[in-house]
């Protein structure tokens, strides 16, 4: 396996996992939007009844679950920017610019 150290290199080892599988034709925009959805669903649910102190202090085993739903997510959310040719990097900063007009901070 290829080294990850950016999104650059992970949707390149997406990539390259997904044509070894020829899983390409199944990874449509709305296929990979729907997985995504539900990964987010299964991250909500590590949260779902805990108060806000324990969400900020996670057992190791269930911060390794977490761990787990959040690379599902960024997977899927790199595989859906990649089919649709957006930069996420470039998306975000331009809504981070956004926000910033629209959320200006307090005097």
């Amino acid at each position: 396996m290829r080294s990850i150290t950016d999104l650059t290199t992970l949707r390149d080892a997406l990539r390259d996992f997904c044509a070894e599988r020829d899983w390409h034709r199944y990874h449509t925009p709305k296929n990979l939007v729907m997985a995504l959805s539900v990964e987010a669903a299964e991250l909500v649910e590590h949260f779902q009844w805990a108060t806000p102190e324990e969400s900020q202090n996670l057992p190791a085993e269930k911060r390794a679950e977490v761990a787990d739903e959040i690379a599902d997510v960024l997977i899927y959310l790199t595989e859906l920017a990649d089919v649709l040719g957006i930069d996420p990097i470039a998306a975000a900063r331009e809504k981070i610019v956004k926000n910033a007009v629209k959320y200006p901070p307090p005097l």
